[in-house]
């Protein structure tokens, strides 16, 4: 039997909780009650993705209860340790001060390589683009411009090393890397998308190259910025989750990646191709006001690779999923070599 089924079971799991979480909520005495709900549950014969939310009532000594969601994201052979770091060194770093939410990190367990972590509850950004919530969608935007320049901001702990993932911060190796992922599409697809998406990554390979080659500087990145890892916590409070690709690299992939994720998203549930183009707009003008910065040549460009690239990776979504949909792909794809032979903006 696969271990991590053990995380399914709720005496097992009421009994880690009890050692590892009760001592960190000291005015509680016991856990009540608690459910289980999997938001992912991809489980092989030994190997295993999961992300599993457990809704745990706990009651003070007083006999009050109180309700939290606790969140474990684990996987058989990808680092989940690190996001215990990340969100540990982010908890303490004094980004969580003024309106900004994050998940509380709880414990790692090495047995089933799982991170532990408070979630942080309220509808992601997406949601409110489905529900066609022009007002709320322009606020969270703003909001996560807001919060990315303030993220960005944040200085490199001197045991970097330590806490991140080196193969993050590279278009090359960013999971799951250039080489594995021209290899599967040749192995589903024969030659059909091989040399498009092969061509596409070795552009962006040697642009971002050619970047940190000229500058030691990196920055603190969320590295998976999209509509649904923004969370409106409450009326005006902005949440962010998922760490598992932050790491140091260039800012403008999570502004590059965050613009083309949610104009695709605006696009593909809207069909409002005005909104879209002025969400994008909005966003990256709230981030340089922000921030301080101008939009020069150098940022332009890398906003652009960023962007396409964020576009590949969708496409190459679409074909190496299960059921793939090839044709959402190609059009991605030939989307993609548009904005190149035109050299069209990010922004644009």
């Amino acid at each position: 039997m696969n271990k991590i089924l053990s995380l399914f079971d709720k005496q097992t799991v009421r009994s880690l909780l009890e050692k590892e979480v009760l001592p960190l909520y000291p005015d509680f005495k016991k856990i009540v009650s608690l459910t289980i709900k999997p938001y992912k549950k991809l489980i092989w014969t030994t190997t295993y993705h999961v992300v599993i939310a457990y809704r745990v009532v706990m009651a003070k000594v007083n006999g009050e209860e109180h309700r939290i969601e606790i969140v474990c994201s684990a996987h058989s052979h990808e680092a989940r340790e690190h996001v215990f770091k990340v969100l540990n060194f982010l908890w303490n770093s004094g980004l969580s001060d003024g309106g900004i939410a994050l998940p509380r990190p709880l414990f790692y367990n090495s047995e089933f390589n799982g991170t532990f972590y408070r979630a942080i509850e309220g509808k992601n950004l997406l949601n409110f683009i489905k529900s066609d919530n022009h007002e709320k969608v322009k606020s969270m935007v703003v909001q996560a411009a807001d919060l990315f320049a303030r993220l960005h901001a944040l200085s490199l702990p001197a045991d970097a090393q330590d806490i991140f993932v080196a193969d993050n911060s590279l278009v090359r190796t960013v999971v799951p890397g250039r080489d594995l992922i021209v290899w599967e599409i040749g192995q589903r697809f024969r030659e059909k998308y091989v040399h498009d998406i092969a061509s596409f990554y070795d552009a962006f390979i040697k642009q971002e190259e050619e970047f940190f080659a000229s500058t030691e500087k990196r920055w603190l990145i969320h590295g998976d910025a999209h509509p649904e890892n923004i969370i409106a916590v409450g009326a005006d409070k902005i949440g962010l989750i998922d760490f598992t690709d932050f790491c140091p690299a260039d800012f403008a992939r999570d502004l590059g990646a965050f613009m083309q994720q949610l104009e695709y998203k605006i696009k593909r549930n809207l069909q409002d191709v005005d909104f879209a183009l002025a969400m994008k707009r909005l966003f990256l003008d709230a981030y340089l006001q922000a921030a301080g910065l101008p939009l020069d040549e150098s940022l332009q460009r890398r906003l652009d690779l960023y962007y396409n690239w964020t576009a590949i990776r969708t496409a190459t979504f679409w074909l190496l999923k299960h059921d793939c949909e090839p044709d959402k792909a190609e059009a991605v794809i030939a989307l993609v070599k548009n904005n190149l032979n035109t050299n069209h903006h990010a922004q644009d």
